[in-house]
């Protein structure tokens, strides 16, 4: 029974803590000097957007378990940003790859969306209870 209550206990931090070594692993992938264009650069620009609105998500989800929403936002977020300056600052050290302020930005916009979505629905709920 021990290890059931453990498994359950941990069961909220996997998927933000996967998705963080899914993105490093992405961001130790060379890169490469060909210009794929404009649709190119759009969807990797969005995929970051869409992969830090996750991570948010996921950790305000797990945070709660431990503590109130809204510092679980607050939290949350902080951890997600600092994780997206860390991704960039390790992008330097990958051949082919640069680290960006812009994407820096783009990740921290995916956050935020996913921050403002949470407290907004949450302050739905809260006006209908």
């Amino acid at each position: 029974m021990h290890m059931r209550k453990l498994v359950r206990e941990a069961a909220p931090w996997l998927p933000p803590v996967a998705l963080m070594v899914l993105i490093f692993a992405l961001s130790s992938m060379p890169g490469d000097e060909e210009d794929h264009g404009l649709l190119y650069v759009l969807s990797r620009k969005l995929a970051h957007f869409g992969e830090y609105f996750l991570l948010l998500a996921l950790w305000w989800h797990a945070l709660t378990t431990r503590i109130s929403e809204r510092r679980a936002l607050a939290i949350g977020l902080a951890i997600v940003i600092l994780y997206a300056i860390t991704d960039e600052l390790h992008q330097t050290l990958v051949s082919g790859r640069a680290g960006r302020p812009l994407d820096v930005g783009i990740d921290t916009a995916g956050a935020l969306a996913a921050a403002l979505l949470i407290a907004r629905v949450r302050i739905r709920q809260e006006v209908r209870a």
